[in-house]
């Protein structure tokens, strides 16, 4: 009996052939049946969609996340300040109540190090695990972090406070760094094409709202403590803790909707059919190799010369059904990596600037004369007169940029603002940088007016599109995972700016390098600008018209 002659062989090699040109055709067989029902369904989500009282929870639980971890990242300019003058006091000349640089660089890199690792970790599990398991993981070491934090200590012997701060804050990060992937992946895959982009920006406005609450809670608290704190300086030992500590009070207040909210069905519907995808290869692997066994006894009763495994892997190739790529297989593509660098790049290029400025507002704060005099005003004053600074900045520029994106991103589109924003901040960082100590001497309300316009641009622009782009141009398998990648571009940016450019802001003097860093600042925007055009704009597309569902399968 030879192979080539089994009747039962070759029939059923020929079915299966027929079958699978089927598919490629009008009939649908009963292997694919379960895998192309699944893909209507996800094709019908987009049109049952609407804004209903279990989204409106989904946006409130996603927003205060992110108001609550901008207030966690941005309390710290306060609480720095504040540290110089409980441990500083007695310092001798320019170093009397300000903290070295040295530490002031650690407690403010700290959560920017903790993101950078969560968005890694958290936002691959949110694709593994499932995006609300993780999503409630996440809040609940920013929770415990943020206590521990307010009550960092120095050792006897061993760390000081700066440095147990410090490790604290990167545990805090750690735990923000998952809100980033897992909000954004939450939210695309909640909402219509119609809208899908203003509520993104809208969650991701609210960090907007988190900027302003941190100073109003400085001033808040140090009033409180005023006439105490003006007899004893060291009284405002409780002010930076009670800061701190009160982030975690809107954590506390969501928690339990976090823990009780459900995977999208999107993402429950495409991990079934990536599962069911496989599953079909597998099984058609295991009939093959079933009929190779048979084939094998066969030819070895009847003397075949050739091997039947040439024959079979023939039929193994032949006859593989569509299997889900993996992640490297898919980001091998050029076409699939470009937009994975696009925007990774612009999200790094963006926060270079966007934490180089706001993590040291107290620098822009005394360039305009509003920081008020650091040895001769009562520690009160000058606190409460710093923190009125941070405000009147973020509502005069950051604050309106995150909403008039919120109302102008479904019209205008996610690239063209971003291709904006890049444009503007490159042109605004060169007049601000070149002509930094010019504009100053001749007019303080025309440099305002200048960092306004940046701080409007940064928000109207990238800071907001390079968060909602990532959550929208990646397949649903990968789409935590490579938010969170891009994300950590981004902090790696705030790192570098942090820990490398602004340690030149005082090169010949005090903050005398800064017009350079705002001349270092535009080249980074320019590079965003052009990076951009590697991102497909995702406007009024499904989210599987956007990755194009069949590159996810071979």
């Amino acid at each position: 009996m030879s192979f080539h002659n089994s009747s039962s062989a070759v029939d059923i090699t020929e079915v299966e052939k027929r079958r699978m040109s089927d598919v490629r055709g009008l009939d649908i067989d009963e292997r694919d049946r379960d895998l192309l029902q699944r893909q209507r369904e996800l094709e019908d989500l987009d049109d049952s969609t609407k804004l209903n009282w279990e989204m409106i929870k989904k946006l409130t639980v996603c927003g205060v996340a992110f108001l609550n971890d901008a207030y966690d990242m941005f309390s710290i300019n306060i609480v720095a300040m504040i540290l110089g003058f409980v441990y500083y006091h007695d310092a001798e000349g320019a170093d009397q109540n300000t903290v070295p640089k040295k530490w002031d660089t650690l407690i403010k890199i700290a959560v920017q190090i903790g993101c950078l690792l969560g968005q890694l970790v958290l936002g691959r599990l949110g694709d593994k695990v499932g995006r609300t398991t993780i999503y409630s993981a996440s809040l609940m070491i920013a929770i415990i972090t943020t206590i521990a934090s307010a009550f960092s200590s120095s050792m006897v012997k061993g760390f000081n406070v700066f440095i147990v701060l410090f490790i604290w804050r990167v545990l805090l990060g750690f735990g923000i760094g998952g809100d980033y992937p897992l909000t954004a992946t939450i939210v695309s895959e909640y909402a219509s094409p119609k809208n899908r982009g203003k509520l993104m920006s809208a969650v991701f406005a609210c960090q907007g709202f988190g900027n302003v609450l941190a100073p109003i809670v400085g001033i808040i608290v140090t009033a409180c403590f005023r006439s105490s704190i003006d007899n004893d300086v060291r009284n405002l030992d409780y002010v930076w803790r009670l800061i701190i500590g009160l982030g975690c009070i809107p954590g506390v207040a969501t928690l339990y909707w976090r823990l009780t909210m459900e995977d999208s069905k999107r993402f429950q519907l495409e991990s079934a059919k990536a599962a069911a995808a496989n599953a079909d290869e597998d099984m058609q692997r295991e009939k093959l190799l079933a009929k190779q066994h048979f084939a094998e006894d066969n030819a070895q009763e009847d003397g075949l010369l050739e091997s039947p495994n040439t024959v079979l892997n023939v039929a193994l190739t032949d006859d593989k059904p569509r299997r889900a790529k993996t992640f490297g297989q898919y980001f091998s593509e050029w076409r699939h990596l470009k937009v994975l660098l696009g925007t990774s790049i612009a999200w790094f290029a963006l926060d270079v600037a966007f934490y180089g400025i706001n993590l040291n507002s107290a620098v822009v704060i005394d360039a305009i004369g509003f920081a008020g005099d650091l040895y001769q005003d009562k520690p009160s004053h000058f606190i409460i007169r710093n923190c009125l600074g941070n405000i009147i900045i973020n509502i005069l520029g950051s604050v309106p940029g995150y909403w008039i994106t919120v109302f102008t991103i479904e019209r205008l589109g996610r690239k063209t603002i971003q291709l904006m924003g890049f444009a503007m901040l490159t042109i605004l960082y060169i007049v601000l940088g070149f002509a930094y100590h010019k504009i100053l001497d001749k007019s303080v309300a025309g440099f305002i007016v200048l960092f306004t316009l940046a701080q409007l641009f940064q928000n109207f622009g990238p800071n907001v599109t390079t968060f909602v782009i990532p959550g929208e141009v990646f397949p649903t398998r990968f789409r935590s995972t490579a938010h969170g990648i891009s994300a950590a571009a981004g902090k790696l940016g705030a790192i570098v700016a942090q820990g490398g450019f602004m340690q030149l802001k005082d090169r010949g003097g005090k903050n005398q390098f800064i017009d350079h860093l705002l001349e270092i600042f535009a080249l980074f925007m320019l590079i965003g600008f052009f990076v951009t055009f590697w991102i497909p704009e995702s406007k009024g597309k499904t989210l599987e018209e956007i990755c194009d569902e069949s590159e996810e399968y071979y």
